[in-house]
């Protein structure tokens, strides 16, 4: 399973140049882990780069799994309600 790494910062002013680099390292097909441990400093753009990678993910016909997500981004997720979906 390959696995890719959130920086520790994500926010608005990051996160179009993450995406960027999350999309363009997504493998062909497969399983991919997205490890979110690093990720201390984020804003809800942060859930919007992790729903658009598992868009990507999904177009290449990927499963998607993120790790690690700190526990305020985990609340964050559960009040904009896409919990589900990360």
């Amino acid at each position: 399973m390959a696995t890719l790494h959130l920086p520790e910062r994500l926010t608005h002013q990051e996160a179009s140049a993450c995406l960027a680099q999350l999309t363009r390292d997504l493998p062909a097909a497969g399983a991919v882990a997205l490890d979110a441990s690093a990720l201390t400093q984020f804003d809800s753009s942060a859930l919007a780069v992790l729903l658009a990678c598992q868009r990507a993910a999904q177009a290449r016909g990927c499963v998607l799994q993120v790790l690690g997500l700190p526990p305020k981004a985990q609340q964050l997720a559960k009040v904009y309600g896409v919990a589900p979906w990360l």
